[in-house]
């Protein structure tokens, strides 16, 4: 057996949770529910507060730390990433524990017990993952560009560098599957940013940060910032549009095949050359890949020579265009129909001060493809039917009950999501989730029960 699927692994835990959720436990149908993964938990119990002024310490929660410390062992044992619980106790002690593991087919949920995205189609992304750049007729190099000057001026700042020799370089590209630019190139002939170069001296690493304007990637880790780099779940990344105005410099992309990455700003954020520039742009301009943003980057500088002797100008860039993504609540559009638009491709429809909503305003618009939809908004599920082009759906359980009972759910689909608000038990979650699985034959999720006296 499993460590992770032995009674004893959880006993702890559950010893806490009886303790800290008595009253919810002994209601008729009580449970409690959360999740934990390697990297984190997210458990019901209750925390000791920490003195005012201070900030809570391991001891606050040794308890907590230690009977999840060896679920996590349990979980490396095991080769298990993560697994959510729903925990029935009685009074008297008698525990069953219900394990759910998500499988090749489901997103984990987010901090808690229920599912996250249901994968419908094996490797399917959402279209902007999709989307390649658009050729840009006359693209060039900016005329600041000048990898002769910019070897120069980095020699003179950095004299005792190390250089990549010319078969580093073409190693480099080999791997990449593409040809570096020519300033790319004239940067790591001077230096290629390997630690083991700087002896373990950080004032090194400093002064190359400082001539380069940023944390330089050694040249064998640099890498290409193309769609796949950019990993984001399937509930958000469905929610995005990707769009490029006329006159943008950067085209507003998930990624590109000639976004070649080389450095970080110190925060996260990459920063590449890009080879696939927008209508307003420059081949080579220096663009910043936002490490919090799903689609598009910001241009820092027209070219690296520009970067390098006169910083980082950013440029923050248009992130898409108004009618692709559409919210229809008490915030934002008030209708169904102030949101219909030829270019709609995404549709959000929240809390309402009125009665549930039709659809029909939206029926056959060529771009839909994402309807996320908050439980008991529409006036009537079957609706969807008439979204023909939907790659993603998400609504209530209410709602996708109704599309189950009369195979109605959308054939076009390549992934779904359960809008599940407020304590609502996560195994019957779980059970609608496998009955969307298993029908695009897909692998379910598991649940494994194990039993035991506290």
């Amino acid at each position: 057996m499993s460590p992770i699927h032995e009674f004893a692994t959880w006993e702890p835990l559950l010893w806490l949770l009886f303790h800290d959720n008595a009253d919810r436990l002994a209601a008729p149908g009580g449970y409690v529910a959360g999740h934990i993964s390697r990297g984190g938990w997210s458990v019901p119990v209750r925390r000791r507060s920490p003195p005012p002024g201070q900030a809570s310490q391991i001891e606050d929660m040794q308890e907590e730390h230690d009977a999840v410390g060896r679920v996590h062992t349990a979980l490396a044992e095991s080769g298990v990433d993560g697994v959510a619980f729903v925990a029935e106790i009685s009074p008297a002690g008698r525990a069953a524990l219900h394990l759910i593991e998500t499988g090749p087919a489901v997103e984990p949920g987010i901090g808690g017990p229920h599912p996250g995205a249901i994968l419908l189609v094996e490797g399917a992304v959402p279209e902007p993952w999709r989307r390649l750049p658009d050729p840009v007729d006359g693209a060039a190099p900016h005329p600041a560009a000048d990898p002769a000057l910019l070897e120069r001026t980095l020699r003179e700042r950095l004299p005792d560098a190390i250089g990549a020799t010319e078969e580093e370089i073409a190693a480099a590209e080999k791997r990449l599957g593409i040809a570096l630019p020519e300033e790319l190139k004239a940067l790591y002939r001077v230096t290629r940013a390997r630690w083991e170069d700087w002896d373990g001296d950080y004032d090194k690493a400093e002064q190359v940060y400082d001539a380069v304007g940023c944390e330089l990637l050694p040249l064998d880790r640099v890498y290409v910032a193309d769609a796949a780099s950019r990993r984001s779940s399937w509930r958000f990344a469905a929610m995005e549009a990707v769009f490029t105005p006329p006159d943008a410099a950067v085209q507003g992309l998930v990624g590109s095949p000639g976004w070649i990455v080389f450095g970080d700003n110190g925060g996260g954020d990459r920063l590449a050359a890009d080879l696939t520039p927008g209508p307003g742009g420059h081949t080579g301009q220096i663009i910043q890949i936002g490490h919090e943003d799903h689609v598009g980057a910001d241009l820092l500088a027209a070219s690296l020579t520009d970067l390098v002797l006169n910083g980082e100008r950013e440029e923050r860039a248009r992130r898409r265009e108004a009618p692709a993504v559409a919210y229809v609540n008490v915030a934002s559009l008030g209708s169904v129909e102030e949101a219909a638009h030829p270019a709609l491709e995404v549709l959000s429809i929240g809390v309402l001060e009125g009665p549930p909503v039709s659809l029909a305003p939206v029926a056959g618009l060529p771009r839909l493809r994402t309807l996320s939809a908050y439980p008991r908004t529409l006036a009537d599920p079957l609706e969807t039917a008439r979204l023909t082009g939907l790659e993603y759906l998400e609504l209530g359980p209410e709602e996708w009950r109704v599309l189950l009972d009369a195979d109605a759910v959308p054939r076009s689909l390549l992934a779904a999501g359960i809008e599940v608000h407020g304590d609502r038990h996560p195994l019957p979650v779980v059970d609608l989730a496998n009955e969307l699985l298993a029908r695009w034959d897909r692998p379910p999720m598991t649940r494994t029960v194990l039993e035991g006296e506290l």
